[in-house]
């Protein structure tokens, strides 16, 4: 019996040049801290990784920034932003992944969807409405949802949030290898992402940062990633 794999939103097969890469990339020896010849090399094919990265969301290279995946890549968005201490301060959508709704402080505010599993602007713009205070800094709204496919209309949400004077977070894990992304055309502030949804190996994540927004490390370490994510890159 043949068996057919389909469970793409759960994970990917590794396409054959991703194993070839690696292979290649395993084969040789160097700390991309370092700054003798072999970590040279490493630090370019780390470099050069970052930029197919921003090339598919049309980013710039200094704005992505390496996890170990993309629920690293969601916490970091809605743990990190200094100024957000309060639940009150949160609005994520009703349906997004766990990986967002376990990172986003207990009693945040939940945006409702309608039947068809896309957010409802109108219920948004109400929240936002009744926020006199402007206390709600950081929206967490996916772009393509894991289980229904619905993709939600995030570049009017990020006008929304913007106009009220809050961050924009979306989880494009599950859009990214199926649908074109425009990080500027979203209008979204970070936007994670993870390989093994589009063919590359699981632990491997990435958080798209613009706008010089500044975010605290939640891993300290040996100052890597900028200083947001210590650890030596894989």
């Amino acid at each position: 019996m043949t068996v057919v794999y389909l469970d793409y939103n759960a994970t990917a097969p590794v396409r054959p040049e991703v194993l070839d890469a690696m292979h290649d990339a395993l084969q040789a020896v160097g700390n991309a801290s370092s700054v003798h010849g072999p970590g040279r090399a490493a630090r370019a094919r780390l470099d050069n990784a970052r930029d197919a990265v921003a090339r598919l969301v049309n980013a710039a290279p200094r704005e992505v920034y390496f996890t170990s995946g993309g629920t690293e890549a969601n916490y970091l968005a809605l743990r990190g932003l200094p100024a957000i201490t309060r639940p009150g301060q949160v609005a994520v959508s009703a349906i997004e992944h766990d990986a967002v709704l376990h990172a986003a402080p207990e009693g945040c505010h939940r945006i409702p969807v309608g039947q068809d599993g896309i957010v409802d602007l109108s219920a948004f713009e109400q929240m936002l409405g009744r926020d006199r205070n402007r206390e709600i800094g950081l929206v967490s709204v996916m772009l393509a949802n894991n289980e229904t496919g619905a993709v939600q209309p995030v570049a009017e949400i990020a006008r929304l949030a913007h106009a009220h004077g809050a961050c924009l977070h979306c989880d494009g894990v599950q859009a990214a290898g199926k649908i074109a992304i425009d990080i500027a055309a979203l209008g979204a502030d970070m936007l994670s992402l993870s390989a093994h949804k589009l063919g590359g190996p699981q632990g491997v994540g990435a958080l798209v940062i613009r706008n010089e927004l500044a975010l605290r490390a939640v891993q300290r370490g040996g100052g890597q990633e900028r200083g947001l994510r210590g650890g030596t890159e894989n």
